[in-house]
């Protein structure tokens, strides 16, 4: 199953646990769902999703990796720092599911994480 997620901002976070509910929650009883994105400048990350703190995980990613740095691959198309950045975050997380439900802890979200965009993503929600 796919979701669509779009940004606005070079480096944006989009809680996407919703989604995900909606989608593993017509499909699944128990198992694990894992949440994928096929993208090399983007990636996945369980955290918090109080506005505050999703601000200061935008800051952090944006300063993880200087975007004025060195890089070969910046020959090519400019974003090496994107794709640094996602690797570090990881393209993935899985989650327990019982009852047809996402079994996060109560601060808890599944973020997607833009790491050059603005951009319409697709994020994989495999689940068994």
């Amino acid at each position: 199953m796919e979701i669509s997620v779009s940004t606005s901002a070079p480096i944006e976070v989009v809680d996407v646990t919703e989604r995900v509910e909606e989608v593993v929650g017509d499909d699944v009883d128990s198992g694990v769902a894992t949440v994928f994105v096929s993208h090399t400048t983007a990636a996945v990350v369980v955290n918090e999703a109080e506005p505050r703190l999703v601000e200061d995980i935008e800051e952090f990613v944006d300063g993880l990796v200087p975007d004025d740095g060195r890089y070969r691959h910046d020959e090519i198309d400019d974003n090496a720092d994107s794709h640094i950045r996602s690797m570090l975050l990881g393209p993935s997380v899985t989650v327990p599911v019982a009852d047809g439900a996402l079994q996060l802890g109560t601060w808890q979200s599944i973020l997607f994480v833009e790491c050059d965009g603005p951009r319409t993503r697709t994020v994989q929600v495999l689940d068994d």
